[in-house]
């Protein structure tokens, strides 16, 4: 397959809504009322904390005191403020396998000694940790995601989140729980945080993070901190030497877009759509690939998928590619091996695209595999 395609490309890598299901209107309308209703905040250098509108609407959804939130310019800049205050060389941290690419990247360049535990299809192994755990590992932080993980797709459940928490208690390690993805449930039943299981037991030992940019829109980058007063603070104070403060702007349009309801309304339409992404993607991928292997996810964007015997995800990546369609190695998630998988994401493609894109990756494997 030397000759590159000139069919229309299709990416299947991006981690981000199609247009046409991002309420733009709504959004245009929400920058109306900032400009409005609050000129002088929204153009306004503000503080390190963030909007403070926002800021309070954030602590009142989490039943914190507004001293526990930060904002942040996306939850990438969350993480990374975090690790920052929690991560030095040598800092034992526990991560999931596979687990977000770039908290992989973010974490090897603070120097952190990982410990990488395997993900199940009902989140992280907690049987394989305790023995990591028992076995002498000393980890000052975890790092989890929670709800239709990336690359995964996969849920963390209750007993596993209950469990989780007494592992942290026990060993004295701090639950980072990065939720990007909670809004996105399009089926099954809605879990509790790991942070509000631990707070409803009088304990400290989880820091939350979420964004606005799976639910909103992505160019919106806002996202926040929920945690110890205390380090909450500390992260202010790195907030401001870094840039003062995150964007006015674009916090008082998600304020004034979650406060109209415009929030609720515009979730319901991508949640929609993303079921019929999703499980258009699964009836393709199970027509066209029987021999892959795969768990349609219950919400998010993200469907994880092994591949089959003798197909090597770096050459099917190279070969989806010269067919027109991207996707993104399974590789690139773990921080050591192989993983014989592929991560798709549905969220930025159309059911026709999908119903286009599916047959030529299949071709893409056939061709690997040397299928006649």
């Amino acid at each position: 397959m030397s000759a590159v395609s000139t069919t229309a490309p299709i990416s299947l890598a991006r981690g981000a809504p199609s247009l046409d299901i991002i309420d733009v209107e709504g959004l245009r309308d929400a920058a109306a009322r900032a400009f409005a209703n609050d000129p002088g905040g929204a153009t306004a250098y503000g503080t390190s904390v963030g909007y403070l509108p926002l800021r309070r609407l954030v602590a009142e959804w989490h039943d914190v005191d507004e001293a526990q939130v930060l904002l942040t310019n996306g939850s990438m800049q969350a993480d990374a403020f975090l690790f920052d205050e929690l991560v030095s060389p040598g800092t034992q941290v526990l991560i999931e396998r596979p687990t977000y690419d770039r908290t992989l990247l973010a974490l090897r360049q603070r120097g952190a000694e990982l410990h990488a535990v395997a993900l199940e299809q009902d989140g992280i192994d907690t049987a394989a940790l305790e023995r990591l755990l028992n076995g002498g590992a000393k980890p000052t932080l975890a790092h989890i995601i929670p709800n239709f993980h990336n690359p995964a797709g996969y849920t963390l459940s209750l007993t596993k989140r209950e469990r989780l928490l007494e592992l942290a208690r026990e060993h004295d390690f701090t639950i980072f729980e990065d939720d990007p993805y909670v809004a996105l449930r399009f089926r099954g039943e809605t879990l509790p945080t790991i942070r509000s299981l631990d707070a409803a037991a009088g304990g400290a030992s989880v820091v939350y993070a979420s964004s606005f940019s799976k639910t909103v829109c992505p160019g919106i980058r806002v996202g926040y901190l929920v945690g110890p007063a205390e380090l909450i603070a500390a992260i202010a104070r790195r907030a401001t030497s870094t840039y003062i403060s995150p964007s006015m702007v674009g916090a008082a349009i998600v304020y004034e877009f979650c406060s109209s309801g415009a929030l609720e309304r515009s979730s319901a339409t991508v949640r929609d759509a993303l079921e019929e992404r999703c499980d258009r993607l699964a009836d393709a991928l199970a027509r066209e690939l029987p021999h892959a292997r795969f768990t349609a996810p219950d919400g998010g964007y993200f469907l994880w998928v092994e591949l089959p015997v003798g197909v090597d995800s770096t050459e099917l990546v190279k070969a989806a590619a010269e067919l027109g369609v991207a996707i993104v190695n399974g590789d690139d998630f773990i921080a050591d091996g192989r993983s014989g998988a592929v991560r798709l994401s549905f969220a930025p493609v159309t059911p026709a695209q999908i119903d286009e894109a599916v047959p030529r990756l299949a071709a893409a494997v056939a061709a690997l595999r040397g299928d006649a």
